[in-house]
């Protein structure tokens, strides 16, 4: 009677099985992380725009307690001429490596102004689709880029 040798069950994980999870792994990130940095951009962006209707709202009541619009931002509150914003829409230095938006006001005359948020640093580079966020006195958005929907 011939004796076989039993062989015992392997356990663990294989170099076959490891790969194909790896595999797995990379092909879910090519997919979410365009999509992730997207969404990281359009958060910065929605941080821009609420700075730009803050300053409206401050020049809409300096319009009601002046009759004209404030020429410069000093006027509404802020430290400076223009003002520098992050990612949480705090105001930061003008040098600071956070800055995400600079915003100045321009076209000013009694009854009209122009309010621009310009991309700093990594969200200019990243946000080309939208630029140079605009909104005026009469509640007019624009951009300056080829993108849809940037508002």
């Amino acid at each position: 009677m011939a004796v076989f040798p039993t062989r015992k069950r392997q356990r663990g994980v294989t170099l076959l099985e490891l790969m194909i999870v790896v595999v797995i792994i990379a092909v879910i990130s090519a997919f979410a992380y365009p999509s992730y940095t997207q969404f990281v951009v359009r958060a910065k962006r929605t941080a821009g725009t609420s700075m730009l209707l803050q300053i409206a709202d401050r020049q809409q009541q300096f319009f009601m307690d002046n009759k004209r619009y404030a020429a410069d931002l000093t006027r509404l509150g802020y430290a400076g001429a223009t003002v520098m914003i992050d990612e949480d829409g705090a105001v930061v230095a003008d040098g600071s490596g956070d800055r995400i938006y600079n915003i100045a006001i321009s076209a000013v005359a009694a009854t009209t102004y122009t309010l621009t948020a310009t991309p700093q640093l990594v969200q200019a580079s990243k946000d080309s689709k939208c630029g140079n966020l605009t909104l005026s006195e009469a509640g007019v958005k624009g951009y300056s880029g080829s993108g849809g929907e940037c508002w």
